[in-house]
């Protein structure tokens, strides 16, 4: 059997911002452990786990060979009430029979939400 791909490791001097990021507006669930210097970010359901790991001094933030992609039904109605609440995305593409919109994180990395998988 092939090894699943589990968790995502963000490295950032920017936990705590980041932690409420993701929760705030994408619903992730924030674990911290005594002792532990890592923040675990779960999904209500699906999807991967978000790990967010304190940077070192060299380490540049906000990279941009990565993406991280959200899935969404309705990406318009989705960048909306994100905008209510804080996060701007920026135009809603539409490509074969899907859409998507681009934002930054905290730290800068690249985010996206997009239709893509419920393309039939």
């Amino acid at each position: 059997m092939a090894p699943a791909l589990g968790r995502i490791v963000i490295y950032t001097g920017k936990i705590d911002q980041m932690a409420d990021f993701y929760a705030r507006h994408f619903g992730f669930s924030v674990k911290r452990a005594e002792r532990d210097r890592i923040v675990e970010l779960v999904p209500q359901s699906t999807g991967l786990t978000i790990l967010l790991h304190p940077a070192a001094a060299k380490q540049k933030e906000g990279q941009v060979l990565v993406k991280l992609v959200f899935d969404v039904e309705d990406v318009a109605a989705f960048c909306d009430a994100a905008r209510a609440d804080g996060l701007a995305f920026g135009k809603i593409h539409q490509a074969e029979g899907y859409s998507f919109a681009n934002a930054k994180d905290p730290s800068n990395n690249s985010i996206q939400v997009s239709s893509r998988v419920f393309v039939t």
